[in-house]
């Protein structure tokens, strides 16, 4: 771990790490969300009507859940250096089929296949508290999360533009194509510029893959009990394609999707069982358990939080367009100060994290946002415009600085599987975003942002049941001898 001190315009050692993860985290959001600022040329050039579109906004997401619990699992095993650099080649691939897609089925299995690219948000989490001692940790998450994010907005401001750079009806096409193009060139420049650890430093890896190794009986059964919102949400994610709602599968297809995924999860439950069942009859020793409580806990939180801006960043602008009837240029562009908030936000969570302790933190940005979806519920086109966007920015503030303050945690649970346990937290933010957005279809927008404030404030709750990281966590290294590594804040 490197003991150099933290500085943003620093560009070497631990610091030229985090400059460069969050760089390829950005790249990795502006290709996962190249099509958004595009809609309306992609809809004309392929002849797609409105349900069609918002088809491709769901399909988006719909791998993400799944691609981030297995990225999880990798980047532990194979390291944060060959995963990053391996999941931006790979991924330029559907970025080209997109590009250059000529019908809805084309467009919709690329967009599909691109939801992996948002898997990369995992590798960056690992690497960094690889580099960062946990006294610096959510100020470096933040920064890495809060800056990677932000590229969702730049390609919604710089991608028009390239677009009507390149010109006629295929600007937009050639615009989806330099981000492939982008990605590619990250690959390479990760690859040939970062290493997994410190020089001297030991990269631990899990025992096993093929599940997340757990310590106790009692955490083996809430583990599994975790993994079921995870499988509903894809499973919910199919029922918005049937003929019940887009039409987009046959309902025999639907059917299939639906016992393939109660057929998957048994089958997890079978590794969980073939990794863990030693603990049934030997009891973890007390120095190498950690509590998985502490991974259901920031489950619950990313999915009200990441969630929710997911599902709100989609809806946004048709929001205030449709509420205080304005130009959908206008829209967006209010819409987009709740995105420029990542750049601070995000990383302040971190901050005031790694200053005042994880849990108190936690807690108070959970009530904050609560309080400011609430508030959002009661916006309605008698407001004034600025003061709702003004609700909407510090409700966004509370929002993201609670990722930050999330991923605070999840690296300081159980080292060696900080990938999966990333991976599937990380998947509960797109669970949340499915149903948020699943609710949206049903209600009117008052009702969807109450329901969001109901869900962080069973948040809060959950919350009092997490424990504040403190003292160490044990790792044996290859020659058997155990380290310590502190997960104490500075005090």
């Amino acid at each position: 771990m490197s003991a150099e001190r933290f500085n943003l315009l620093n560009f070497s050692g631990k610091m030229k790490i985090l400059h460069l993860s969050w760089m390829v985290f950005f790249v990795t959001f502006v290709v996962w969300f190249n099509h958004a600022p595009l809609l309306k040329a992609i809809g004309h050039s392929l002849s797609l009507t409105p349900q069609q579109l918002k088809t491709l906004l769901t399909l988006n997401v719909a791998i993400a859940i799944p691609a981030r619990v297995i990225v999880g699992m990798l980047v532990d095993r194979f390291g944060p250096r060959l995963m990053y650099a391996l999941l931006l080649a790979i991924c330029s691939i559907p970025c080209f089929m997109f590009a250059f897609a000529e019908t809805f089925a084309q467009a919709a299995l690329a967009r599909f296949l691109l939801g992996f690219i948002g898997a990369g948000f995992v590798i960056g989490i690992r690497i960094v508290s690889e580099w960062f001692p946990a006294q610096e940790l959510g100020t470096a998450e933040g920064v890495y999360g809060g800056w990677g994010n932000f590229g969702s907005a730049a390609a919604a401001f710089t991608l028009p533009v390239l677009a009507l750079t390149f010109g006629g009806d295929d600007g937009w096409r050639y615009a989806v194509a330099c981000t492939g193009v982008l990605s590619l060139i990250f690959s390479v420049i990760w690859y040939m510029n970062v290493s997994n650890t410190p020089k001297g430093s030991t990269y631990f890896k899990p025992k096993n893959l093929g599940a997340m190794e757990v310590t106790s009986t009692g955490d083996f059964f809430l583990l599994l009990v975790m993994k079921v919102p995870m499988y509903a949400a894809l499973a919910l994610l199919a029922w918005n394609l049937s003929p019940a709602k887009v039409n987009l599968l046959s309902q025999m297809a639907v059917n299939i999707i639906w016992v393939g995924l109660v057929v998957l999860y048994f089958y997890e439950v079978s590794q969980v069982w073939r990794v863990n069942k030693d603990i049934f009859v030997k009891p973890v020793p007390q120095l190498h358990r950690y509590k998985f409580k502490q991974v259901a806990v920031m489950d619950v939180l990313y999915f009200a939080t990441f969630g929710s801006e997911l599902a709100v960043v989609s809806m946004l602008p048709l929001y205030f367009a449709e509420t205080f009837q304005l130009t959908p240029i206008i829209a967006g562009i209010l819409a987009s100060a709740h995105a420029f908030m990542n750049l601070a936000s995000r990383p302040g969570g971190g901050v005031l994290s790694d200053k005042f302790g994880r849990k108190r933190v936690l807690l108070v940005l959970t009530a904050g946002l609560a309080c400011g979806y609430l508030v959002m519920g009661m916006v309605d086109s008698s407001w004034n415009v600025w003061v709702a966007v003004l609700v909407a920015i510090s409700c966004a503030l509370f929002v993201q600085a609670g990722e930050g303050a999330v991923f605070a945690v999840v690296p300081l649970i159980k080292r060696r599987l900080t990938g999966q346990i990333a991976g599937m937290t990380g998947a509960y933010g797109n669970v949340g975003a499915v149903v948020y957005l699943t609710i949206l279809s049903f209600v009117e927008y008052h009702t969807f942002f109450f329901v969001i404030a109901g869900t962080a404030v069973l948040g809060f709750f959950v919350l009092l049941l997490m424990d504040e990281p403190a003292g160490h966590m044990a790792e044996v290294r290859e020659d058997g001898t155990v380290e310590l590594i502190s997960v104490a804040r500075a005090h």
